[in-house]
């Protein structure tokens, strides 16, 4: 499980470190000890020098936690890019987001332990209401997104991630789904955007895409959001009967 292990790592030993595993995205890489992190984006803060633990997770999101509490004090659920670098003395680590446009600044002042830790995702374990259920009933029943839809795929893989449904309606026009198990946010609006225009660059120029965002609820700036990108949204509440978990064995 552990693929590479520093302790007390000096400040190129720990940039290298990070730069070699945050580029290539096959390792959960958590970082201990004493350091002070800056955020820039929709709001400005800075945490001072103080013990803390840096997670970044193989999908490049970022965790910084205290020692107490649940939540992380800072997190970036997605980066466009992250990056290591020893400054003033010190290894330095920037992770930076495009949309909405923010960044976390972390500088290492005296680090105890630095781990790659390769951990796999377990197979065939399915949380009971979880969105691989959801969308596991919508690809059986997509007629409870739109009547008449019909699914072509699931977890289709493109350039920037799985999408979870690809349709096509009753006029021709492709279908891009996006499923959220809980109200849905402006982050899951721009990934659902992303992936449509995935979709787009690989059709002909005639063919029409649409993109659905399909959760319980949505907030009021993805709504907003959605509206501008002329995306869709479709208030969805489907998950497998407890018959339908037994058949396909999901009960436990």
């Amino acid at each position: 499980m552990i693929r590479e292990q520093l302790l007390q790592p000096d400040p190129a030993a720990l940039t290298a470190f990070l730069l070699r595993h945050t580029r290539a995205c096959e390792c959960l890489v958590q970082v201990a000890g004493e350091a002070e992190v800056t955020y820039q984006g929709r709001a400005a803060s800075t945490a001072e020098a103080g013990n803390y633990l840096l997670l970044i997770k193989c999908d490049g999101s970022l965790q910084i936690h205290h020692p107490k509490g649940i939540k992380p004090m800072n997190w970036q659920p997605k980066t466009d890019h992250i990056t290591a670098a020893v400054e003033g003395g010190y290894c330095v680590l920037t992770a930076s987001r495009r949309s909405p446009a923010e960044t976390v600044r972390v500088v290492m002042l005296d680090i105890a332990l630095a781990q790659a830790l390769e951990i796999r995702e377990e197979v065939g374990f399915t949380l009971a209401g979880s969105e691989a259920q959801m969308q596991a009933t919508l690809a059986r029943h997509p007629e409870l997104i739109e009547p008449g839809l019909k699914v072509l795929d699931r977890e289709l893989l493109t350039g920037v991630g799985d999408m979870d449904l690809y349709a096509q309606d009753t006029a021709g026009r492709y279908v891009v789904v996006e499923l959220k198990r809980a109200k849905a946010t402006h982050d899951a609006v721009h990934q659902l955007s992303r992936y449509v225009d995935a979709v787009r660059a690989q059709l002909p120029k005639r063919a029409k895409v649409r993109g659905i965002l399909a959760a319980p609820s949505v907030t009021h700036p993805a709504a907003t959001t959605l509206e501008q990108l002329k995306l869709e949204f479709k208030e969805i509440h489907a998950l497998p009967t407890a018959q339908e978990q037994a058949a396909q064995g999901q009960l436990f």
